[in-house]
């Protein structure tokens, strides 16, 4: 089954139609999705920005990811979570819109330069996340993580615009 036929099938099915009807529910969806997002993304961009250096230097490393964690991890679920519902309502539709493909595919780049930094660097933290300079790997996860992220929300507000021009 293609990704198009599958998504077609979410699409007709009784729950999309209902998504995509209702009068209240695919606007509230959206307005959750958005907050989730800039619950999410916002708070990794204050992470990436501290761990290149330039926001909250006197405050280590390991202090803002530790505050931060839930928070960005909670409004990453919300955002996944309407993202998928989002999907399920449209996903043909949005689909054909080139810079979709390409916002999930930054999104998983985002994921696993977040699991890499993780295994790499999470751990030992606390060891070096207290010296004055990072290291390189630290600082270049952080660079790829504000670069992705960023590429993420302009993907997605591309898309209602992009899919304006198709018609």
């Amino acid at each position: 089954m293609s990704v198009v036929s599958f998504l077609q099938e979410l699409h007709d099915s009784a729950f999309g139609t209902a998504l995509r009807e209702s009068l209240y529910m695919f606007p509230l969806l959206e307005g959750v999705h958005l907050i989730g997002l800039a619950l999410s993304v916002g708070l990794i961009i204050v992470t990436d920005l501290r761990l290149i250096g330039w926001f909250l230097k006197e405050v280590p490393v390991a202090d803002v990811l530790k505050q931060l964690r839930p928070w960005v991890l909670s409004g990453f679920l919300i955002t996944f979570v309407t993202g998928v519902l989002l999907l399920w309502a449209e996903g043909p539709r949005i689909w054909e819109i080139p810079v979709f493909p390409l916002k999930l595919v930054l999104i998983v780049l985002a994921g696993l330069n977040a699991l890499w930094f993780e295994y790499k660097y999470g751990r030992t933290i606390h060891v070096w996340g207290v010296q004055p300079q990072f290291p390189k790997g630290a600082k270049l996860a952080g660079w790829v993580s504000l670069t992705s992220w960023t590429a993420v929300v302009i993907c997605g507000r591309l898309i209602p615009y992009l899919e304006a021009t198709q018609h």
